[in-house]
């Protein structure tokens, strides 16, 4: 591990943005209906309780990243292989970022660039803020967060005194139950964004405070999960269900209705960097992630020089992961958030915890 340390209010600012990431465009909570912003609630509250999971495999091997008590907890042959997923697994969801940004910044800003040279140039510019060191991702951050919450402060303003806001539309709660609002919240928002946290694991070694850590990643997962309840809330009152469903990009439909005096209007940017700050972010997290775990793993000296040949893996993958977007959101919702979130993010965590407390209680009886 490099000799670095990261201070608790940039770890909050990786963590608010991370969480944020591509969820805050795309369509989110949509199966749950008018009562989106209540599944995202409730996937924040299993979110909380996946946190404290986490917490605890974390407070049993705090100097140790994910690729390091894995080993431990499940044995140095399948401890191995299942870090080596891990890393894989992170480098998938970086990739998926990156085409989520890339697909949006053609369909709605560089329609005539194309799709390899936005994705080239966002990957070199992430490769070098890592190559920097972790330090220099969290202070960027620490920057960042205040532009973002700036522009949220903005969007939000100009979209309420618009006259295009109808709290009406997200009426009657609870129009179809339950059933729909809690599949909808366990396990997909569950999973995604608050499961995916898990990366930190890879992180929280650097930290220069420990102890803050838990008051530090409790603020973040609530701050950024109230913002999605109220942007889902905020998109239905704007745009109505109908218009949800179809929409690939909501909170891109939803500020292009801003027009204000036929004088403020086309404020498309403010999403858009928006989403170039959130998925900067995620992305090189995720990469950073896999990139410690790769050297550890690995026993790599170095651990720069992996990143230049991960980088042109990412835009490999972030160009071969599906034909068109339309596949890839497929892709994302009925595969990945089915299949990888789950095993990855809960299942796998589940099985350390209580491997590791019945190990741990083994120990103290025989000692």
């Amino acid at each position: 591990m490099e000799k670095a340390k990261i201070s608790v209010i940039q770890l909050f600012a990786l963590m608010f943005i991370f969480d944020l990431g591509t969820a805050l465009i795309v369509s989110y909570g949509i199966p749950a209906g008018k009562d989106a912003w209540l599944a995202i609630l409730l996937g924040m509250g299993g979110g909380i309780v996946l946190f404290f999971v986490y917490y605890t495999l974390f407070r049993q091997y705090p100097t140790l990243p994910l690729t390091g008590y894995i080993r431990k907890v499940f044995g140095k042959y399948l401890g191995w292989v299942l870090g080596l997923l891990y890393c894989l697994f992170f480098l998938y969801i970086a990739a998926r970022n990156i085409r989520d940004f890339g697909d949006l910044l053609t369909s709605s800003t560089l329609p005539e660039t194309p799709l390899l040279a936005i994705n080239l140039s966002f990957i070199l510019v992430m490769c070098y803020v890592i190559y920097l060191g972790i330090e220099v991702v969290g202070r960027t951050a620490e920057v960042f967060i205040v532009i973002l919450l700036l522009f949220g402060l903005g969007g939000n303003f100009f979209i309420l005194v618009s006259g295009d806001v109808d709290f009406h539309q997200i009426r009657p709660f609870l129009e179809h139950g339950w059933k729909p609002i809690l599949t909808t919240a366990f396990p997909p928002i569950v999973s995604f964004p608050f499961g995916e946290m898990f990366v930190f694991m890879m992180l929280l070694p650097y930290l220069n405070r420990p102890k803050l850590i838990k008051r530090v990643w409790l603020s973040a997962l609530i701050s950024s999960g109230l913002i999605l309840s109220w942007t889902a809330a905020l998109n239905m009152s704007v745009l109505g269900l109908d218009v949800m469903q179809r929409s690939t990009f909501p909170t891109l439909a939803t500020i292009g209705k801003v027009n204000l005096l036929d004088f403020i209007e086309r404020l498309d940017a403010i999403v858009v960097f928006t989403l170039l700050m959130t998925v900067f972010f995620k992305a090189s997290i995720f990469t950073y992630g896999a990139i410690i775990g790769i050297t550890d793993l690995f026993k790599v000296k170095n651990r720069q020089q992996l990143i230049l040949p991960i980088g042109f893996m990412l835009v490999f993958l972030s160009m071969t992961i599906a034909s068109n977007f339309s596949e890839h959101l497929e892709e994302g919702f009925t595969i990945t958030l089915k299949y990888l979130h789950v095993p990855f993010f809960i299942v796998l965590p589940l099985f350390m915890l209580v491997i590791s407390i019945i190990r741990n209680y083994v120990k103290k009886k025989t000692s």
